[in-house]
Formats: C-alpha cells, structure tokens, sequence
C-alpha cells in the first residue's frame, strides 16, 4: 500500500484515465533541491555561540549532567532517512511509552478500523468483475380471465438458478484504482496518526521531564534560601543587621515554594495527559534520561533534502487522494459510454412440487442486452464535471500537503538551531550567576556587602534557571519536530497495527 511518489510510471499514470477522455495526472510538484535553515556562514553570531559552548565545556558539569554521560548523536542528511524514530533521544523508557502508546490509544483504534473499512470497500469495487448467481424460488396462486375468456384458477411453483453480469467495460478499471487508491490513503491516514501519537508522547513526556528539572531547581533554591534566611537571622539576634533584611529574605523564601506548588500541579496534569494518549487511567509516568543529558545527546544538520518529505504519510495520503479523484474522472466517463449485460434464468415450472423434477417442466431464458446513454438532460456530463473539479481540488490538495511539510521541515530546523543558541546563552548565563550567588554570600557573611546584592543574585539565578530548563525543552521538543515534519520512521508501526 505504501507506494513511494516518485515510483509512478508513465503507463501507470496513463491506466488511471481513458485514453484522450480525462485531465493527465501529474503527482510530482515541483520543489527545490533541499532545504536549509540558515548558512552557517552568514551567521554574524555563529562565533560567538560556539565560543560559549567551548567556555561551558570547560566548566565542572552538574553531578546529574556529569555522571554517565550519554554519546553525541550526530545527525546528518544521510542518517535522518534511516534512523529510527526517538532513536535519536536514547531514553528507552520513552521508548516503551511509545510502544504502549501504539498498542493501546483509542483514536489509532479508529484509524485502523477505518481501513478494514476501505478494504472492504476495495473488495466490493472488484466484485463487479464477476458475475452474480443467486437461487430463487416462489410459489403463487393465479387466476387469469381474457374477455368473456376465463381460465380456471391455478397453483404454479417456480424453481430457478439466475445469473446476471453487467459487462461494464469502460468502468471497471477506473473503479477499482479509484477504491485501491483510498485504501492506500487510509493505510497513510493511519501511519499518520501513528506519527502524531508518537509525536505527541514524546512531547509530553519532555515537557514532563522538564517540570521535573524545574522541581528540583525550586526545591534546591528553597533549600539555599532557607539556609539563607536562618543566617539572616542569626545575624539579626546578634544585631548586626535590621529586622528590614530578616523580611526581605522571608519574601524571597515564599517565591521558590509557590513555584514548587505551581510545578506539582502542572506535572499532575501532563501525568493525566500522557495517560490518556498511552490509553490508560491516571497513574504515575516513568522517567529515564534527565533533561539535561537528552539535550547534550543531540546535534542537527543544517539542511536535509526535500526527498525526504515524500516520506511523509500525509503527503503520500494527500498523493492517493489525488490518484482517487483522477480515477473517478474515468467513471464519469465511463458512464456516458455503453454498458452490456447477460442475464440467465434455469429450472422447472410446474403445478405441483412433485412435478419440478419432470423433465417436461424444464425453463430457462437467455437475454443480452446493451444501455447506450443518449439524453440524460446533462446529469452524465455534469457529473464528469464535478468529477473533474474534485481532482482538480485534490491535484492543488496534494501539492499543499507537500508545500507544508517543507514549511515544517524548515521551521524545525531553525528551531533546533536556535534553541540550541538559546541554551547555550542560558547555560553560561547560569553558569555565571551561579558563581555570582556564592560570591554575594560570601561577601554578606563578610560583612562586606549588604542583603540586596545577596538578594538581586538569588532572584537572577532562580529566572535563569528555569529559562535554562525551558531552552532545553524547546530544543528537545523542536527536534521531535524536526522527525516528525520528516515522516519519521517508526520500527515496530507494521507489527503494531497487526
């Protein structure tokens, strides 16, 4: 079912029409060689990103970061056809989310019973291949009166084997292509939602992960700033500062713990969320790689070619469409073209039950017949018509779907691209007030400085923080995208959906 778009042939194309009597079917759109996100070499800032990255690589990573470091996975244009979806991540426990997602979800469901549907449907177009036999029996009572005529009245029992076949040379084929081309665009429909599904699960349990990263980055700044205040107040029993800062750390201590609180309801939610897209009921999601290690695991290539795109099933869903309609163009056609039948009629006829098997009550009737359609008040030719725009629609369908996916495919580079600048800011960024919070402290517990310094470091370091957390998400989630825009592969779909 799943035909690549560049595999169709001229003489495949010209089998969806008849010959000089339907529009030509032309799938392939015309698109550039590949698409980029940006040339390196005309980014003014690209030096200074990568001095940053080289700055932090000298830093000493964070004990979650720093044990079992995950390798790089370098993605390039030739590798992104074949990798397998999420691969990329390396977290196993998504994985088996995924698996449980693709097995269980209720809207995949309905997808693949859509296609039963349409192969169904396809079987139904080919039954008109063959003939239709049927057995019939009747019995009747009857009088019958011609003028002052009058014929006694009488029992007949009837007993036949008929057989009708409507020779519907014209429309046949067109049929057929037409119901195979929507089982293909289903089974596409199908593999799309599969896409989405995996997409979605991936998504969600980053931004899970990345809650969680925020959890801890409110908890430990409770901690720090706990440890803070009850200085504070040491220092103020001592009277050595205001009752004034003893406050100001107070207040600072209330912003992490309602971050806290926000954060545990928010990681409920996405909890629920992911349940309901695996299938199941409220119940806790599993972790495997921490935020932080994913988003060092990955580098992106700055363009990939458009070819990929045709691995996209909305594409190839959108393309059989296409082929549908333009088949359904040559039944209309066909339907203003001549129709043969033959009919049949075998078996016995006879007053009694007992008699039909007298070799005197023997019937049987032969009839051939042809429909040439010669006035129809224009129905026939309004119905090619329509027929015509519908292809016409689906043709201009089918090239957005693909005008989309390069969109996408773009917009998830750059966002790859720029996430990956952004956490590289924020990273140094944290780095440096991280330094700076220990020096302010140091300062106050000196003497030297007062409360705000310590105070203006704590609030710095907090935001940054969390913006930290949130530029490796976006990284994360954009190179999910990234997979996703590129039809990305999924290693068990076929076994799933048996």
């Amino acid at each position: 079912m799943r035909r690549s778009i560049s595999s169709l042939t001229s003489a495949s194309i010209a089998a969806l029409f008849l010959a000089a009597c339907a529009p030509s079917y032309h799938p392939e759109p015309v698109v550039p060689a590949e698409t980029r996100a940006g040339a390196p070499a005309a980014d003014s800032l690209r030096a200074f990103f990568d001095s940053l990255e080289q700055a932090r690589a000298l830093d000493t990573l964070p004990p979650e970061m720093a044990a079992r470091p995950l390798p790089p996975r370098a993605l390039t244009a030739e590798s992104l056809a074949d990798l397998g979806w999420l691969d990329v991540l390396q977290d196993t426990v998504l994985t088996g989310l995924a698996h449980r997602a693709l097995k269980q979800n209720r809207d995949l469901e309905m997808a693949r019973a859509r296609i039963r549907e349409f192969r169904a449907a396809a079987g139904v177009a080919r039954s008109g291949l063959f003939p239709s036999l049927s057995v019939n029996g009747s019995v009747s009572r009857n009088k019958l009166a011609f003028g002052s005529l009058t014929i006694p009245a009488f029992t007949q029992w009837r007993a036949t084997a008929d057989v009708a076949w409507e020779l519907d040379f014209f429309g046949w084929g067109p049929k057929i292509r037409a119901a195979n081309a929507d089982l293909a665009s289903q089974d596409a429909y199908e593999r799309a939602a599969a896409l989405m599904l995996v997409s979605d699960v991936a998504t969600g349990y980053l931004q899970l992960l990345e809650l969680d990263q925020e959890r801890t980055t409110a908890q430990q700044t409770l901690a720090t700033r706990q440890e803070t205040l009850d200085l504070a107040r040491q220092r103020y029993s001592r009277g050595l500062i205001s009752e004034l800062d003893v406050r100001q750390f107070e207040a600072q201590v209330a912003v992490p713990a309602v971050r806290l609180a926000q954060v545990e309801q928010a990681r409920a939610l996405q909890e629920h969320a992911l349940n309901v897209l695996l299938g199941e009921g409220p119940a806790p999601i599993p972790r495997g790689a921490s935020l932080a290690r994913a988003a060092r695991a990955i580098t992106v290539p700055d363009s990939v070619p458009v070819s990929l795109i045709e691995r996209r099933p909305d594409v190839q869903a959108a393309e059989r469409q296409y082929a549908a309609a333009a088949a359904r163009v040559g039944v209309s056609v066909a339907a203003r073209l001549p129709k043969f039948s033959i009919t049949g009629s075998w078996g016995a006829q006879s007053a009694t039950p007992g008699d039909l098997t007298a070799s005197d009550s023997r019937i049987y009737q032969i009839l051939a017949g042809i429909s040439i359609p010669i006035f129809t008040g224009g129905r026939l030719v309004g119905q090619q018509r329509v027929a015509a725009a519908r292809a016409d629609q689906a043709q201009a369908a089918y090239q957005q779907a693909v005008l989309t996916g390069l969109q996408e495919a773009g917009d998830a580079l750059v966002g790859v691209r720029t996430a990956r600048d952004q956490l590289a800011a924020q990273q140094t960024q944290a780095t440096a007030l991280r330094r700076a919070l220990d020096l302010a402290m140091a300062r106050y517990q000196s003497g030297v400085s007062n409360y705000l310094e310590v105070l203006d470091a704590q609030r710095s370091l907090f935001d940054a923080q969390l913006a930290e957390s949130q530029a490796a998400l976006q990284e994360l989630v954009a190179a999910v995208h990234l997979y996703k825009a590129l039809g990305g592969s999924w290693p068990d779909e076929d076994s799933a959906r048996r």
